[in-house]
């Protein structure tokens, strides 16, 4: 079985969903999970496939500078999406995520077809997705972000530039229309990505596996998610519902059913 890893950075206080994370990792053994945090207080209930690696930000800052050969900016945590596409050149691990997840089966949707066929798996149609995309771990690739002409003052400049996916162009490219004919302001990684494509450099595989925003119906049971009880689906991205939830505290157990409504979780 092809091996996959995925990171995350997280600088602050766990989250009130971070349990609900950490849960829906469990169901997915043969997947490691790597979360770089300077936070060290003790988890509970922590899956074996889920790794903290302790390093500061600024430890972060140093060993970007040095392996890139310039002065990088990560003044603050929310930078380090721009750093996404350069996890994989900085620490060796591949393919990057966020804590904001429920999982589903990751396998069902990452197979073996595809994870030997493609170099770029996005869990997005129309653009890289800085919630759970996958690299394959080789050197051409770990590089990648350095096709981009624009890497270095995306790295080096405080502004988050939304790098890691499109530049912010998300309602264009949801339209159908190419990133290539599109004037980007700066070179993103799903520019980068598409034109490496369209060079045959790469193979990249686009779907859309995620769900997103607050459409509720959506149900947890033991590792499957399942949308409006027809779509299976791989994760559920909470960028909306984490804030909106209503019942946004931290719970000493995770029940093995649940379920989404548009404002709240209701254990089953």
């Amino acid at each position: 079985m092809t091996s996959i890893a995925s990171l995350t950075c997280w600088y602050r206080a766990y989250p009130w969903y971070f349990p609900y994370f950490l849960h829906s990792c469990s169901f997915n053994p043969s997947i490691d999970f790597y979360i770089i945090t300077d936070n060290v207080e003790e988890i509970k209930n922590k899956p074996q496939n889920v790794k903290i690696v302790f390093k500061t930000l600024h430890e972060i800052k140093i060993l970007a500078s040095e392996k890139l050969g310039f002065t990088v900016n990560i003044d603050y945590p929310y930078k380090l999406c721009d750093f996404k596409p350069a996890y994989g050149f900085l620490f060796h691990f591949w393919g990057f995520s966020d804590l904001d997840i429920v999982f589903g089966s990751i396998r069902t949707f990452m197979t073996e077809r595809i994870l030997k066929q493609y170099d770029v798996i996005s869990s997005h149609y129309h653009y890289i997705t800085g919630s759970f995309c996958l690299f394959r771990n080789k050197e051409y690739v770990n590089r990648l972000f350095m096709k981009s002409k624009d890497y270095k003052m995306v790295l080096s400049d405080p502004t988050h530039f939304c790098f890691d996916e499109c530049n912010f162009l998300f309602k264009e490219l949801e339209k159908g229309t190419s990133i290539l004919e599109i004037h980007n302001p700066i070179e993103s990684m799903t520019y980068v990505v598409k034109k490496e494509e369209k060079e045959s450099h790469l193979k990249a595989f686009f779907d859309f596996v995620i769900i997103e925003g607050l459409p509720g119906n959506i149900e947890w049971e033991r590792g499957i998610l399942i949308y409006k009880q027809l779509f299976e689906v791989m994760f559920y991205h909470l960028n909306q519902f984490k804030t909106s939830c209503s019942r946004q505290r931290t719970l000493k157990s995770i029940p093995l059913k649940y379920s989404f409504t548009r404002t709240k979780i209701i254990d089953k």
